[in-house]
């Protein structure tokens, strides 16, 4: 049995129709084969998510009627990914990925090693949408404009602390990290750039009071590798790895 269409919708609803636009109309029609009369599934993290069937569906528009709330609103309390922006093909798998391992914020950071030139905020929102369709999730991680990580430093909130994998300088084995780690604080998890973090913002790091130097083992770890390892050691240590999986 085919699994449901789950669509993210802009705005708030609760009740009654809901337009979609163009480009989902498109989707539906011509990606996914849907028409009038198929079941949807809409959602965002205002509204919640509603069982829907299509009951208008052209090239321009369609319009889907809201049948049975399915899950209230809500936001994930995952951790931050604060991640050195790297090349393309890389950093949107690593955004598809961070959003099914539960991350509530993305954020690109430019450090003095970052190598690309531009990171495509729009793009990585559009991959954060599809895989929160994809993995259940209601709630596509808000992706942040990148900034330099003296920047992202100087901004940072006061109660939310830093594991940061570094292959370089005083750290400890994540998993001992894990194992004494308060998972109701807010927590960020943050990797440097290809080739790591420079001398200088390891030291600049180091003497930030809310930063943790966490070890993943004995090898060097591609910066995709190490937010990824960092983010799927996290979500199974903490209580959520002990939540019933939804069924599809």
């Amino acid at each position: 049995m085919s699994r449901v269409p789950r669509l993210h919708i802009q705005g708030s609803f609760a009740g009654g129709d809901v337009t979609l636009d163009a480009d989902t109309a498109h989707r539906l029609r011509n990606v996914l084969r849907q028409g009038p009369g198929d079941a949807v599934q809409l959602f965002n993290a205002e509204s919640g998510e509603f069982a829907a069937t299509l009951v208008e569906l052209s090239k321009s528009r369609g319009v889907a009627r809201l049948d049975t709330r399915l899950r209230e609103p809500g936001r994930d309390t995952g951790p931050w990914l604060v991640a050195a922006a790297i090349k393309r093909a890389p950093l949107d798998t690593l955004v598809e990925k961070a959003v099914e391992l539960g991350v509530s914020e993305i954020h690109p950071i430019v450090t003095e090693r970052t190598n690309v030139e531009r990171v495509n905020v729009a793009r990585l929102d559009a991959i954060a949408v599809s895989a929160s369709e994809q993995c259940e999730r209601i709630d596509p991680p808000p992706i942040a404009a990148p900034v330099t990580l003296r920047e992202k430093l100087a901004n940072w909130p006061r109660d939310r602390r830093i594991l940061l994998c570094a292959e370089a300088g005083t750290s400890i084995p994540l998993v001992q990290a894990l194992a004494g780690l308060d998972f109701a604080a807010p927590w960020a998890i943050m990797v440097g750039p290809e080739g790591g973090f420079a001398p200088a913002e390891l030291e600049m790091l180091a003497a930030h009071p809310l930063v943790t130097g966490v070890g993943l083992g004995p090898t060097i770890l591609r910066a995709d590798t190490a937010a990824l390892a960092a983010l799927a050691a996290f979500q199974l240590a903490s209580p959520r790895a002990r939540q019933a999986p939804r069924a599809f």
